[in-house]
């Protein structure tokens, strides 16, 4: 017996000695990456937060303002405006730049023999630099000799100044967002898609049912952790939406300004105040972090 014990007591430290030695050479491993993630992420951020309670145009040195910037952000009338348009372009681009991929990933589905064709041209406008893109549709949108308008011309149908106009500016941005992105979602969709069973849509058309009912008894179901985590991701990304107002209407155009392209103001033109722009972003950064920790647990208890 006392062999034994002394065996358990010798095994403990080497037991001991040799976890810490695997952690140590897991965090090794880590190393990179952490401080990566410190040095590019983490620090702005905390840096963010400490430049909203500073003035700071990186001529003089920052000097300390405390809540001044916040309060300076709620007198500025565009800053309301800025949230409602901001949160108009999210609402229309859940209508199409949410709904429309997912309808394009169901009829993609459907085909056999071309399904790999068609998901290379959905995926395509990714590729392309935001910015191209945007210039593409700006091109598309000119109220002289753009495309659009040389085909309604064409057709005798009255033109549009597109994104020059109060009725039409916001759709004109939803319509360029949702082409340049719509690829990366619906190649989500047609992922979550092809881990439905085949056998779920055999019984629904042994049973009679109709292509609608297959999508709302036996797609929607199976696709709603999918449909759930886009969700969130949408809403987070089109929060942020910044190159397509900011290139196709300007930063002085109060039907389009964005909460980003007002951050942008601040920072480089009118204001030329990184303070006041970085209250902005910490203001932006809780609400979308607020909305994130809701939606995540509403949609877990509904889980």
């Amino acid at each position: 017996m006392a062999v034994i014990t002394a065996s358990r007591a010798h095994r403990g430290p080497n037991r001991l000695r040799r976890r810490i030695g695997d952690n140590l050479q897991a965090y090794l491993f880590l190393a990179a990456g952490l401080a990566s993630f410190a040095l590019f992420s983490w620090y702005p951020l905390v840096k963010g937060v400490i430049l909203s309670f500073q003035q700071d145009n990186l001529v003089v040195p920052p000097y300390w303002v405390g809540l001044d910037n916040f309060r300076a952000l709620f007198a500025d009338p565009l800053f309301f405006t800025a949230w409602r348009n901001t949160l108009e372009f999210t609402g229309l681009a859940l209508v199409f730049g949410y709904a429309v991929p997912f309808v394009v990933a169901i009829v993609i589905n459907e085909f056999r023999h071309l399904r790999g064709y068609f998901r290379i041209a959905v995926y395509l406008p990714v590729m392309l630099p935001p910015i191209v893109s945007v210039l593409l549709w700006q091109y598309f949108y000119d109220p002289g000799s753009g495309l659009f308008n040389s085909v309604l011309g064409a057709l005798h149908l009255p033109t549009s100044d597109w994104t020059q106009s109060p009725r039409m500016a916001m759709i004109s941005l939803v319509l360029v967002s949702t082409w340049s992105n719509m690829g990366g979602a619906t190649i989500m969709y047609l992922a979550g898609l092809s881990t439905i069973p085949s056998e779920l849509y055999e019984a629904a058309e042994l049973d009679g049912a109709s292509v609608w009912q297959r999508v709302r008894y036996v797609t929607l179901p199976q696709m709603r952790f999918v449909l759930l985590a886009l969700l969130l991701l949408q809403i987070v990304a089109t929060m942020q939406v910044f190159i397509e107002p900011y290139q196709l209407t300007g930063t002085t155009n109060e039907e389009t300004i964005t909460v980003m392209v007002l951050i942008y103001r601040y920072a480089f033109t009118v204001n030329n105040d990184f303070g006041l722009a970085a209250a902005m972003s910490v203001l932006l950064f809780v609400v979308l972090a607020a909305f994130s920790a809701v939606y995540l647990r509403l949609t877990r208890n509904a889980d």
